[in-house]
């Protein structure tokens, strides 16, 4: 009696454990299936040429060799006021917002000098009409080589009357901010760390106004405007003084 009573006990056990091993099966299937949609879906989004987290985008890779010698988009360099009713490419914004404060080696260094290496200078970018972009506001990143949207609206009419009605704020595709933390340069070299800040804005404008020419696309700088009015419209940060503005547009 015994005998029989052990075997089935083993029975019921293993009946019990086969049970146990079903359902923990089923359990552990709609989290595998899970993992696959995650996997699939960052699969996708790698593939996407505007891969976002948040309000992160990523552009394209720049060009750091043109097919355009220096001597010819300084020959070509002009003030362009009047621009074709047509969107930019994000490789073309990609490509002068990296002009302008693109990363160029392992150190940090920028395209454009800086006093003591103390990168007071932002860039920021109104679009207008870029393809695959909405219209607002955004914070080019240089380190990572990204645009943060800080802001969806289309401040287009109240930027044009700040910039004293100059067409070139309406008509361009987009308007590229620049604008400085002046503490991160004075609190290294005083009051003349003011020049130096000025100093970079140039740089970094005619990296622009070169890099506009090799790709055949019009810009021109304003510094004609409101200051205040301009500041408050942007919202970019008390911080923040914005020194140029640059429109661009394909011609």
């Amino acid at each position: 009696m015994k005998k029989f009573i052990t075997i089935f006990a083993v029975f019921a056990l293993l009946g019990i454990a086969a049970i146990i091993f079903t359902v923990g099966s089923r359990v552990l299937t709609p989290d595998q299936g899970e993992a696959s949609c995650a996997i699939h879906a960052r699969e996708v989004t790698t593939n996407n040429p505007l891969q976002q987290d948040g309000n992160m985008i990523d552009l394209p890779d720049p060009v750091t060799d043109g097919q355009m010698s220096i001597e010819k988009a300084l020959t070509l360099r002009r003030s362009i006021r009047s621009y074709a009713d047509e969107p930019l490419t994000l490789d073309e914004l990609a490509q002068l917002l990296w002009s302008a404060q693109g990363i160029t080696n392992e150190r940090g260094f920028r395209t454009a000098p800086s006093a003591g290496a103390t990168f007071p200078l932002d860039m920021f970018v109104f679009v207008n009409n870029v393809e695959a972009l909405s219209t607002g506001i955004y914070h080019y990143h240089p380190h990572e080589h990204q645009l943060e949207l800080i802001r969806e609206e289309d401040v287009s009419s109240p930027l044009f009357r700040a910039c004293l009605s100059q067409s070139m704020i309406l008509d361009g595709a987009a308007v590229l901010v620049f604008a400085a933390v002046f503490e991160r340069t004075t609190d290294r070299y005083g009051e003349r760390g003011e020049r130096y800040v000025y100093n970079e804005i140039g740089h970094a404008s005619q990296n622009v106004h070169l890099q506009a020419a090799a790709l055949d696309i019009g810009t021109v700088v304003i510094g004609a405007y409101r200051d205040d009015e301009v500041e408050e419209i942007l919202q970019l940060g008390d911080e923040y003084r914005v020194l140029y503005l640059m429109p661009v547009g394909p011609m």
